[in-house]
């Protein structure tokens, strides 16, 4: 059901955007590989399973040129689109409320929020054009727009921020065949969280090693959520390290 679908994944250079794209590359989709650095992006096109087509465009999705240029290029190669999967996004700074200068805030959200809005904006223009019309959108959101870690302001702002996100396009979609959903990622083990291993605060203000959960597990939860019919739609899953404290007090 994969042959002859197309995907743009963001942020795909690295850690869950390259397991996911590996993933989708591996049941068959074309994958479009978008993120700031070329580099990295093609390093993940070279690692996706023989056979698998993929196109490196360098994205920054907080840019909205950037990300124009971005789909009329999907637009251009493959002349419609399946699947946005709105993986790219930053931390941002680890610090108190009080001490987050602006140009920290205004750099998370515009990643974070910005450019998850930008990419799904231009995705869903495609989708609702394109005939036959429709597609996904999936959204990364994060156990942070659940619950706050400290210190996190700008992330956490951003990822309930998603969720709105989510459930906008979702609601507005209908009519044209678009679903959108979000899964929410906790300690999958990738390079931005590789810190765990040395110890996370804790609400406390403790610190503690977290258990984390292999990136490609997040990756098959996406893929079983692309790989739905559009007219069913996963809204909201949580994927998660079974033992990290997040459920009740620790």
């Amino acid at each position: 059901m994969s042959a002859g679908r197309v995907a743009v994944v963001t942020g795909a250079g690295s850690g869950l955007g390259r397991a996911i794209s590996q993933a989708l590359g591996g049941e068959g989709w074309s994958v479009v590989l978008a993120g700031r650095r070329e580099e990295p992006l093609r390093r993940t096109a070279g690692s996706l399973a023989g056979g698998a087509t993929s196109v490196v465009v360098p994205t920054d999705v907080g840019r909205p040129e950037s990300v124009q240029a971005l789909f009329s290029e999907v637009g251009r190669r493959f002349e419609r689109l399946d699947l946005l999967v709105n993986n790219a996004g930053t931390f941002g700074p680890s610090a108190s409320p009080e001490d987050v200068a602006y140009e920290e805030w205004r750099s998370t959200v515009d990643v974070n929020l910005t450019g998850s809005f930008l990419c799904a904006q231009a995705a869903f223009r495609m989708m609702r054009d394109q005939r036959p019309q429709g597609g996904r959108i999936i959204n990364n959101g994060s156990l942070s727009a659940h619950t706050p870690r400290p210190n996190s302001i700008a992330y956490t702002a951003t990822k309930h921020a998603i969720t709105g996100l989510t459930k906008s396009l979702s609601l507005d979609g209908r009519r044209y065949g678009i679903a959108c959903g979000q899964i929410d990622i906790g300690n999958a083990a990738t390079e931005m969280t590789a810190a765990m291993s040395a110890g996370v605060r804790q609400a406390d203000g403790s610190i503690a090693v977290e258990p984390t959960v292999d990136a490609d597990h997040v990756a098959r939860a996406v893929l079983y959520m692309a790989g739905l019919p559009l007219d069913a739609n996963v809204l909201s899953m949580t994927v998660m390290a079974t033992a990290m404290p997040f459920v009740g007090r620790g």
